[in-house]
C-alpha cells in the first residue's frame, strides 16, 4: 500500500519501491482499499528484497510490526537512510484493518514528505 500511496500522490518528486523477504501476493484488501480513494494497485506484485539489492536508496524505510513483536525487516543494499516504522500488519484483520493501515500510511508518508520539504528548503537558504 505504502508503495502505491507514495507514486500516486507524489510520483513528481518521489519513487517508491516495495518488496519483502518472501514472494506473497498483493492482498485483494490493500487493492480494494487503495481503490476507494483512486489507487489502482491491481497490477502490482509482490518481490523479493533481492531484486533491489544491485540499486541505491536515499531512503529505506521499513513497515514492522512492532507492537506484535516482531523483528523489523532488514535490507542489506546500499542505502543513504534506514528508518523503521512501526506499522501493523492489516492482513491479521478485516477490511477496517486495512483502511486504518492505509490511513497510518498515508499521514506517515504525508509527515515524512513534508520534513523532507523543509529540510530541502533550510539547505538551500
Amino acid at each position: 500500500m505504502a508503495e502505491g500511496i507514495v507514486n500516486y500522490f507524489y510520483k513528481d518528486e518521489f519513487i517508491a519501491k516495495s518488496a519483502g523477504s518472501v514472494v506473497k501476493y498483493v492482498h485483494p484488501l490493500a487493492i480494494e482499499v487503495l481503490k476507494e480513494i483512486g489507487i489502482d494497485i491491481s497490477t502490482h506484485r509482490s518481490k523479493l528484497v533481492s531484486e533491489f539489492l544491485d540499486e541505491e536508496f536515499d531512503y529505506v524505510i521499513t513497515l514492522c510490526a512492532g507492537d506484535k513483536g516482531k523483528i523489523c525487516p532488514f535490507f542489506p543494499g546500499k542505502a543513504k537512510n534506514f528508518i523503521a516504522w512501526e506499522i501493523p500488519d492489516p492482513s491479521e484483520g478485516d477490511i477496517n484493518n486495512f483502511r486504518k493501515v492505509r490511513d497510518m500510511l498515508i499521514e506517515k508518508i504525508k509527515e515524512f514528505i513534508e520534513n523532507e520539504r523543509r529540510e530541502k528548503l533550510w539547505k538551500k537558504e
